[in-house]
């Protein structure tokens, strides 16, 4: 199959959290196997159904150590197509214009893996003996917990000595990256609003004010990048009678995106015990939590301090539903961390509220001055690349395989700010092509 054509097909597949990424796997295997690779499915249950993991190594024998090349394929889910202008405003519908695929999944990071598997097919075809034999792994559920990686690593599926984790780095290496906490909030309505709401839906004549809030979206790890439609609406709360009654609160479409639209029905009959009293007081705890961030800084991150994004809002029948992440430096120790989740946890008690952690992924580095960064970093001056380390503000596969023990570096092509985890995502077709050289010559100076 052509390589460009490809990468359509498999950006045309919705890998999104609702639909699962089996399907892309399925493309990605058949797209192995045409190269001449051997392709193992792991196939797992989930919530959605059936999930699959692929693994793919140059011939069905397993031995020893091996470097690992890992690839998430899920991807996050769109947002509001209109807002996808550059590809008629359909997400999986892959747009070429000025060099670069426009696309879900373009840059975060479906194309790279199909860049790695053609690495891996040009140097088993003309060299099937390998010292430290290469694996090519493509994960499922990054963007809901990464519980494919945490499927693969408990059922040792693979034996990794050095681990090359795909990530839009724009060609860079990256060493080290910031952990990850995702919350979720239940903030009860009182017996009074559930009894109010009820009957106010059923009444013939009744009058409510909507109010919409507009954004920009951006991944949760660069906050600052983004524009909070949600932090607009809770901030417009704040300026209103906090008695009034919430008919409907919406926002956002996940923990892990800064919303770019946010919803808000509002009846401004008082109420008793509101539940707008409480959302209110949490997000004041927020707002603390976020300027005592501000205090721990790290000069090799942008952002250089913690972050937190409050990434959807959602109205059910007895509560209403927060949810949202935190990044946390590598300097941050665990009394600290903790410190922090018991501030929320008990401004949420306070509140009649419940908090709870749902996923916690610890911050991850590697050495400088390991065999695999030098030489890595090396090829990338023989490529004319930039060669310097950097460190990400997001949190990706490589948190969990470096419990291994592992020596792990994130790479990949395309850009992160202003361009993963928002519309009109986009890669160049010339970095993929540099990535593809980058991955050849990876696997020649450590397997061969």
């Amino acid at each position: 199959m052509e390589f460009v054509q490809a990468c359509r097909e498999f950006i045309s597949i919705d890998s999104t959290p609702s639909q699962g990424a089996k399907a892309a796997a399925e493309f990605a295997a058949k797209f192995c196997r045409d190269l001449g690779l051997h392709v193992e499915e792991q196939i797992e249950s989930s919530p959605l159904g059936e999930e699959a993991n692929i693994i793919v190594r140059p011939n069905a024998e397993r031995q020893g150590l091996e470097l690992l090349l890992q690839n998430h394929l899920d991807t996050v889910d769109p947002g509001p197509f209109h807002l996808w202008s550059v590809t008629g405003n359909n997400p999986f519908d892959a747009t070429i214009v000025d060099k670069k695929i426009y696309g879900l999944g373009s840059a975060d990071v479906k194309l790279d893996f199909l860049c790695k598997a053609r690495a891996l097919a040009e140097i088993s075809s003309r060299n099937p003996n390998f010292k430290l034999p290469p694996v090519l792994v493509g994960t499922y559920g990054e963007e809901t917990g990464m519980m494919g990686c945490l499927k693969l690593i408990r059922k040792n599926k693979v034996n990794p000595k050095f681990a090359l984790i795909g990530e839009p780095t724009n060609l860079h290496l990256a060493n080290a990256a910031k952990g990850f906490v995702s919350v979720e909030i239940i903030i009860p309505f009182s017996q009074d609003e559930i009894k109010y709401r009820s009957e106010h839906n059923l009444r013939e004549s009744t009058s409510t004010q909507s109010k919409v809030f507009h954004g920009v979206s951006a991944h949760s790890a660069h906050p600052h990048l983004g524009d909070s439609a949600i932090v607009k609406m809770l901030t417009y709360l704040d300026m209103i009678p906090e008695s009034v009654a919430i008919m409907e609160i919406d926002g956002g479409s996940n923990y892990n995106t800064v919303p770019s639209h946010a919803f808000l029905e509002l009846d401004f009959t008082p109420v008793s015990n509101p539940v707008n009293s409480k959302i209110r007081n949490i997000f004041a705890a927020i707002k603390i939590l976020e300027n005592e961030f501000k205090n721990h800084k790290d000069s090799g991150y942008s952002p250089d301090h913690p972050t937190l994004n409050i990434g959807l809002i959602r109205t059910l029948e007895d509560h209403i539903l927060m949810s949202g992440s935190c990044r946390i430096l590598p300097s941050i120790n665990q009394d600290t961390f903790d410190k922090w989740m018991d501030f929320l946890r008990t401004s949420c008690l306070k509140n009649e509220s419940q908090f709870r952690i749902t996923d916690y992924k610890k911050p991850f580095s590697s050495s400088e001055t390991s065999i695999f960064t030098k030489g890595c970093r090396d090829i990338l001056s023989e490529m004319n690349l930039p060669n310097n380390l950097t460190s990400l503000s997001s949190t990706n596969e490589s948190s969990l395989i470096a419990r291994l023990k592992v020596d792990c570096l994130c790479f990949g092509p395309g850009l992160r700010e202003n361009n993963i985890h928002t519309p009109n995502e986009h890669v160049l077709v010339d970095d993929l092509e540099k990535a593809t050289t980058f991955y050849t010559k990876v696997i020649e100076r450590f397997c061969l």
